[in-house]
């Protein structure tokens, strides 16, 4: 399995209070780019459509509390190939955690050669929206 992985980011904030922010899904609007459209979510689950790709359906199938979450296609995504959006938080200090968001996939190497760039835009904007909205709250 290959991954694409966003770079680290320090949060000034303590791992619990992130991870509970990344264990429910009616969090996550505010971290996707402007191509998601027709956001829909619960705790666990989510749907939305991506411009140019079409509607993807995803829920999260594992929870490790302040360090793992681990996101997967739900029924009916139509994704030509299988993935695992991974969030890991690494506590430094009691009020420093350390973040990356990974994409571990399978895929064909043609569709890897034309996903690559936008999945690593992905991984990238959801790592720095999720740093400014705790750096906005804590006044960093």
């Amino acid at each position: 399995m290959a991954d694409i992985s966003s770079e680290k980011k320090l949060i000034r904030c303590d791992a619990a209070e992130i991870y509970n922010f990344l264990a429910d899904f009616n969090n996550f609007e505010s971290l996707m780019p402007a191509q998601v459209t027709n956001w829909k979510s619960d705790t666990d689950t989510c749907s939305f459509t991506i411009q140019g790709i079409g509607e993807v359906k995803l829920k999260i199938v594992e929870k490790l509390p302040h360090t793992k979450i681990v996101i997967i296609p739900d029924a009916g995504t139509k994704i030509p190939f299988t993935f695992k959006l991974i969030c890991l938080l690494q506590t430094i200090e009691a009020s420093s955690t350390e973040t990356i968001i990974k994409f571990e996939h399978e895929m064909p190497m043609m569709i890897a050669m034309m996903a690559g760039r936008p999945l690593q835009n992905l991984v990238d904007i959801l790592s720095t929206k999720l740093k400014e909205r705790f750096d906005q709250k804590t006044g960093q």
